[in-house]
């Protein structure tokens, strides 16, 4: 039954019967139960979580999820052709999202995936970046130009020097060479706008010394006057295979994009977090001392495998060099976002750098549902070049935590 108030129902009512009159289809009364319940998630003021580390500041709710899609995205609402109000279009999760400011306003360009396993892209709008996303009308239409491709999904956004906004996403189509039903082939698509609704889908790039690709950006600047890609070198669509980690390459044309040489920058290391395969997450930010990376690190356990985000920095002038490679995890699966789709899983591919310094990073946890964390560039580059770095042995590393408890005991004795 529709709970609204008094004034509310006699207005529905009102509405019900003159669209009865003129012979309009009438609308099922509980898409406004579902409304109402909608609008209070979306209107729901985000709050900071009791999290803390001193690097980023958590938020207590997600931004979007499966919840925040309009909901004549997902049901009929012809009262008489669907009575019981069914979910005919169902949507399964909301993550792995681009992110980009313009003109004051965070948007988010999402993969939704829906209930039939393939994912799309679609506009989410903010005016505060941790809460009050609400999705455009409708979501992005990109030009069918690949017969082949089955799925697409994970848009990294670029603000790039030549003027357009470009998104980078992976690719996906039924790999025919064996009758292997789960056997695919990852490729990164590319496409570019300069309003979020008009998409230009340019030739997908192709990397002459690998079969594979995903985890695919583009570097915001020219490097030596041409595009800069980091790239995810692969043999197969999950195993890396001979793939050594974060690659980089450059290409001259936009449009047929071919890079012959990949450079791997962020390797994959025995027992660290990127032992089974690491990838390039969030577009890099400018900083005062370095580009500022959030990548994704991959390592096998018992329970699968876990996704975690970690963080680098590159030369300012050669974004190829790293310069700062602090030790283990930045984020990590936290509470509630252990549970979802795919457990124990974060992953980004969207930060918003503002003006002031403030840095939005938005991850997906577990594969179904999008969250925030706030942190500044002045934090990144401190977390970057003054946590240390991974010594790689147990021995080694023990070594380092006691020189730190050396120093605080010092510190502590001095203030007693």
């Amino acid at each position: 039954m529709y709970r609204g108030d008094t004034k509310t129902k006699r207005k529905k009512k009102q509405v019900d019967y003159l669209r009865k009159l003129r012979g309009l289809k009438m609308i099922h009364k509980q898409y406004y139960v579902e409304l109402e319940k909608q609008e209070r998630l979306i209107e729901r003021k985000n709050q900071k979580s009791d999290f803390y580390n001193g690097i980023y500041d958590r938020y207590q709710y997600p931004v979007l999820t499966r919840d925040h899609t309009p909901l004549f995205w997902r049901y009929d609402l012809d009262a008489e052709k669907n009575p019981y109000f069914m979910e005919r279009l169902g949507i399964n999760a909301v993550m792995n999202s681009g992110a980009i400011e313009l003109d004051g306003k965070f948007y988010l360009v999402a993969r939704v995936e829906g209930n039939d396993r393939k994912s799309f892209f679609a506009v989410a709008e903010s005016k505060s970046g941790v809460d009050g996303f609400r999705f455009w009308d409708y979501p992005v239409i990109l030009p069918d130009t690949c017969p082949e491709e089955t799925n697409v999904y994970d848009m990294r956004l670029t603000k790039h020097e030549d003027g357009y906004i470009y998104g980078v996403f992976c690719s996906e189509s039924k790999d025919t060479s064996t009758l292997d039903l789960s056997a695919a082939i990852a490729q990164a698509g590319i496409v570019r706008t300069k309003d979020l609704k008009n998409w230009e889908r340019l030739e997908n790039l192709k990397t002459l010394r690998s079969p594979q690709q995903r985890n695919v950006l583009l570097h915001p600047e020219f490097v030596n006057g041409q595009y800069a890609f980091y790239t995810r070198p692969m043999d197969g669509f999950i195993d890396t295979g001979s793939g050594g980690g974060i690659g980089f390459g450059l290409c001259k044309d936009i449009a047929h994009a071919v890079i012959d040489e990949e450079v791997i920058i962020s390797k994959r290391i025995y027992h660290t977090l990127t032992e089974c395969k690491n990838g390039a997450g969030a577009v890099p930010i400018r900083g005062k001392r370095c580009w500022i990376h959030i990548a994704h690190g991959v390592r096998n356990t018992a329970a699968g495998l876990r996704y975690v985000l970690y963080a680098f920095g590159t030369d300012l002038n050669n974004p190829f060099q790293v310069v700062a490679e602090p030790s283990g995890v930045f984020l990590v699966p936290f509470g509630k976002e252990r549970v979802g789709d795919v457990s124990n899983v974060v992953f980004t591919n969207g930060a918003v750098a503002r003006e002031n310094g403030e840095v939005y990073i938005y991850y997906a946890s577990c594969d179904t549902r999008m969250h925030v964390a706030v942190t500044s560039i002045e934090k990144l580059e401190d977390y970057l070049f003054q946590t240390p770095s991974d010594r790689l042995r147990s021995s080694d590393c023990v070594k380092q935590r006691c020189e730190l408890i050396d120093q605080n005991k010092k510190i502590l004795e001095e203030q007693k």
